[in-house]
């Protein structure tokens, strides 16, 4: 029986020793795995520092460039803006040197008008300030002269329009005169027939009116054979007849207005 428990014993002690073994074993590969990983975690904590000092260093990199790039971008823009101006000054200056070119054109085509001119007045030679003002003073004195002849010109012709003038208003008034009398003469030479007769009212009606040239304030004549015979006074004229009152005291004794009697003006107009 103490065999037994001596062996229970040794048993348990060998157990516990292999277990205390075992466990030594497992605790010392827990620390050396422990010890890895710390050692692992400070390693990457340190790529870590350096990493982030590199990218620190990347940032602080990219803020310079992006600085610098700046300042380039601002000094490219400052460049074309002040290629723009030239470029405009340049254009302003060319337009400039056209205009002095057309202007130099205008003063050389005057150049040769002038010396035209002055060519077809006689006047030859290089044009120069001088020769210009001598030959102004030259054609001021021959202007003066002109003009002193188109004055007497003027003068002379003032007088002959104006003796025209005359000459046309008394042909105008010999031409009046004429249309008058000749009006005057037409209706002395008016003449129209008695168409109808009313004794008992006193009237009688004539083949005229007003196309004729009767008028109401114009007295007529009643004719037979060349022979007065009665006055009539127009009442009531029409474009082609016209009523006349009697005058019974002028009608001659015995006689009697009838149809196709001639009717004359009373007072012929004068010439």
């Amino acid at each position: 029986m103490k065999a037994l428990f001596y062996v229970i014993a040794v048993l348990g002690t060998g157990v516990a020793a292999f277990f205390s073994a075992s466990n030594k074993k497992a605790l010392s590969e827990q620390l050396e795995s422990h010890e890895a990983t710390v050692s692992n975690n400070r390693r990457v904590s340190a790529n870590i520092d350096k990493t982030q000092a590199e990218l620190d260093d990347e940032n602080t990199k990219l803020t310079t460039a992006n600085e610098e790039l700046a300042v380039v971008e601002a000094s490219i823009s400052t460049l074309k803006s002040d290629q723009s101006s030239i470029k405009r000054e340049i254009a302003t200056v060319e337009g400039e040197l056209e205009e002095q070119k057309a202007t130099l054109a205008e003063a050389e085509k005057a150049r040769k008008e002038i010396e035209a001119a002055l060519a077809s007045l006689g006047i030859t030679g290089p044009v120069t300030m001088e020769s210009i003002q001598e030959n102004i003073r030259t054609l001021t004195d021959k202007q003066k002269e002109l003009n002193a002849e188109v004055e007497e010109l003027t003068n002379n012709n003032e007088a002959a329009e104006k003796s025209i003038a005359q000459n046309r208003e008394e042909i105008s008034r010999l031409s009046r005169r004429k249309s008058e009398r000749d009006a005057r003469m037409g209706r002395n030479a008016m003449s129209s027939v008695v168409t109808g007769v009313d004794q008992n009212y006193g009237f009688v009606i004539i083949g005229a009116g007003t196309t004729s040239g009767f008028k109401p304030q114009t007295r007529l004549l009643v004719t037979r054979n060349g022979r007065r015979i009665a006055e009539v006074t127009p009442s009531s004229i029409e474009s082609t007849q016209t009523v006349a009152e009697i005058d019974f005291d002028s009608l001659a004794p015995g006689v009697v207005i009838q149809p196709g009697d001639t009717v004359i003006l009373a007072e012929p107009a004068t010439n």
